[in-house]
């Protein structure tokens, strides 16, 4: 007992003296510096996921993934949050951190493709014909309908542009539950806190209390892709291996297992 605490205060003694001297007294382990920090877009989430396990036992090198809307992780990325690689769920938010120049140039690639869906709990998901002027306020009734925040989240800003071509928006706006991101609003349906919900084809798959009642045309919305690109601020010496296997034919199948369509 006495050895331990005269250990102690020796611990205790060093800290002090390296804080006295300006130095951290307990520095972060060597690895927690050498992994890939990747920003990307939360409806990537089961994809990466698979693919970052398979690209450490291939390489050792470890991946840490922040999830989250587009527009969420682009504002951090501009408030200085640091990360290596951003996968977007849009181009206008990748462009946004182009313009901040956060991009490393000469990255930026348009690598994934993706549908919006209508979906409902699994129980009640019956089949919907989504097309000009068809009664979606009629199928809400009381409820909401569940879908990301348009301003923030690329699946939200897609689903308004799909109702507004459709001519359903002004008869659905003001039932809209805007979630933080399109995980969000999938899971507002799984729950039983809304009817619908408007999610990417690939988010589906992740939740098993929901499924597909209807698929939106491709003509009633701008082409979803999913641009990716290296930040300017990249110091890993790793990041650019990645960045290559995320694009190559070994990562391919993690994506399109998920229902993405490769586009680079």
């Amino acid at each position: 007992m006495a050895f331990r605490r005269r250990q102690w205060i020796k611990l205790a003694s060093a800290a002090l003296s390296a804080a006295w001297l300006g130095i951290a007294a307990v520095p972060a382990p060597a690895h927690a510096a050498d992994k890939i920090v990747v920003f990307a877009a939360a409806s990537m989430k089961n994809a990466l996921d698979n693919m970052d396990a398979a690209f450490t036992k291939e390489t050792g090198k470890e991946v840490t993934v922040s999830y989250a809307a587009s527009g969420a992780l682009a504002k951090q990325l501009e408030n200085g949050a640091p990360a290596d690689v951003f996968i977007s769920a849009d181009t206008d938010w990748m462009d946004y951190v182009t313009k901040k120049k956060l991009i490393k140039d000469g990255t930026q690639v348009n690598l994934l493709g993706n549908q919006i869906v209508l979906v409902a709990a699994k129980d009640k998901a019956k089949p919907v014909e989504i097309k000009q002027g068809m009664d979606l306020a009629g199928l809400l009734g009381d409820g909401r309908l569940a879908m990301g925040e348009p301003k923030s989240v690329p699946a939200g800003k897609y689903g308004q542009a799909a109702l507004e071509k459709l001519g359903l928006w002004s008869s659905v706006e003001k039932k809209v539950a805007g979630a933080e991101s399109v995980r969000a609003a999938l899971a507002l349906v799984s729950r039983g806190e809304a009817p619908y919900g408007i999610v990417y084809q690939t988010d589906v798959s992740s939740d098993p209390g929901v499924a597909i009642a209807g698929t939106f045309p491709e003509d009633s919305h701008p082409p979803i892709i999913y641009p990716v690109a290296i930040t300017a601020d990249s110091k890993n010496p790793d990041t650019q291996a990645y960045f290559d296997y995320m694009k190559s034919a070994k990562a391919a199948p993690f994506f399109e297992h998920e229902g993405f369509t490769i586009l680079k």
